[in-house]
């Protein structure tokens, strides 16, 4: 693959300030993909122009690290029409810098000028210019790492860094005799660890195997699969629901690898290890077999990601959504959002105001309560929330699979046991809620949190794409919507939807 810079792109990669932070990635992803690097011989007539001649000097002597292209394509008659709009010596050199990329003497093209992103589009070549940004975005679907997460204390980091003497790793190396020196053979591998008062609480390795790989200590025999393994994984109960919060993670990476299946390997031994089955199976996982190790004979449970909706209980086909279930826009105050959906934090919104480890924040399963008119909600359904905030604030954020539907309490105690650990209110809060209107008493909908849109779209999109058919009419309860607009929401969403059947 041959790959034109444009001249933006070499001075903020050469110069002495970084003005672009991801200037560095961009060329990192670029030499791990084997890319060719190549330059325009008119950026250097570009650079040579700047008024000082120290920058000249210094960037002509970096720019000998590229290839350079010296001999250009004749223009045709679509060039030449082009040329017809240039009104400065800078446009007619980006235009001649198009037109290799248009002659297919370069497969992409990489810039930061909107004027070039305008003329790819006359030439019918967008799909080969790209931005910074748009590049990244492009070689992180194709090559996608492990998920990261901005808010909660489950984050990545690096075996290296984490303390192998806590006591939290003890079970680990009475188990398995080879764990420590396994553990700092990885130390420059990633896991996923919770950590509070410096103390691990929650541990998660994961491993990406493909149809190679060797499964001849296992019984019965795996077929050949994609197959996500979770490798080490324990949870502390601390009654921060911190076992659903790393479930999460294991299937938010599923999808992002497409894989076919999960599988973990697990001794039955210990009570942790008894709930931690418990916790998997409650959540689809079934036993497979058993493994063969020098340790000892594992328990082998597998999980299949694509498989029928399970509409009676969401959790055993979670987190694949049908598009054929009913769909709903559901409003959710700004106070509550993120508190409630974390992992749908806004640019605007610092991670630091979320890091506290609460049940709610943690949990797949969570509860939302409403006084809405219409009550027509089931099991299966989807819902679709709705950060209010008004015309360009309010925006839609995350889609969720309803769980359970509670529309009758026999009193105010079994209300708040119904949404205990599950919602962002305190009791005082749903106490008030639960005596706002006594001829209209809330009801509860538990669901599963799926997915976070990439690209956030607001009320004034909203209606202008003809979801929402004008601006007072913005969701104030259950508003249903139509399988057309929710196809429309997750195009001009850019969504991922691999994790959807029809």
């Amino acid at each position: 693959m041959r790959i034109l810079l444009d001249t933006n792109i070499i001075i903020h990669r050469e110069a002495s300030q970084v003005h672009i932070n991801e200037i560095g990635v961009l060329f990192r992803w670029i030499d791990i993909l084997g890319y060719e690097k190549w330059v325009h011989h008119l950026s250097i007539k570009e650079i040579e122009t700047h008024k000082d001649e120290e920058v000249v000097r210094t960037m002509k002597t970096k720019i000998q690290n590229y290839k350079i292209h010296n001999f250009d394509s004749e223009d045709d008659s679509r060039i030449k029409e082009l040329r017809k709009g240039d009104k400065s010596l800078n446009d007619n050199i980006d235009t001649s810098i198009l037109k290799e990329v248009y002659e297919d003497r370069f497969d992409l093209l990489v810039t930061q000028d909107k004027n070039l992103f305008k003329k790819s589009i006359k030439l019918g070549i967008d799909s080969k210019v790209y931005s910074i940004e748009s590049f990244l975005g492009m070689v992180n679907k194709e090559y996608p790492q492990f998920k990261d997460y901005k808010v909660l204390a489950a984050r990545k980091e690096f075996f290296g860094k984490i303390n192998l003497k806590d006591p939290f790793f003890d079970s680990f190396k009475m188990d398995y005799s080879e764990f420590e020196h396994w553990f700092r053979r990885k130390s420059e591998d990633e896991v996923y660890v919770c950590e509070t008062d410096g103390n691990v609480r929650a541990f998660l390795f994961l491993k990406l195997e493909n149809y190679t790989e060797n499964y001849t200590n296992i019984t019965p025999p795996f077929p050949r699969k994609k197959r996500l393994k979770i490798g080490t994984f324990k949870v502390e109960s601390t009654g921060f629901k911190l076992g659903e919060r790393f479930l999460k993670i294991i299937f938010d990476n599923a999808i992002l690898f497409q894989v076919d299946e999960i599988y973990v390997t697990i001794f039955d031994k210990r009570d942790e290890q008894k709930l931690l089955i418990e916790l998997l199976t409650d959540w689809g996982f079934e036993k497979w077999g058993t493994k063969e190790t020098p340790n000892g004979i594992e328990q082998v449970f597998t999980r299949k990601i694509f498989q029928p909706i399970n509409k009676s209980n969401p959790k055993l086909s979670y987190p694949i959504i049908s598009r054929s279930s009913k769909k709903f826009l559901v409003p959710i105050y700004p106070e509550y959002h993120t508190n409630l959906l974390p992992d749908s934090i806004l640019n605007n919104e610092s991670p630091k105001d979320f890091i506290e480890n609460e049940p709610y924040r943690n949990a797949i399963k969570k509860a939302y309560i409403s006084g809405s008119f219409n009550r027509n909600i089931n099991k299966g359904d989807l819902i679709i929330f709705y950060r209010t905030g008004g015309r360009y604030k309010s925006v839609i954020t995350t889609i969720g699979i309803v769980e359970n539907v509670f529309q009758r309490f026999e009193n105010e105690v079994d209300f708040l046991n119904k949404c205990r650990k599950r919602t962002v209110l305190n009791n005082q809060e749903l106490k008030e809620f639960w005596n706002y209107n006594p001829k209209l008493k809330p009801f509860v909908v538990t669901f599963l949190q799926v997915y976070s849109f990439p690209i956030r779209i607001n009320l004034d999109q909203l209606v202008q794409l003809g979801v929402i058919p004008n601006f007072e009419s913005a969701p104030r309860g259950f508003e249903e919507i139509s399988g057309e607009n929710f196809n429309k929401i997750l195009k001009a969403t850019k969504s991922d939807e691999n994790f959807i059947i029809d």
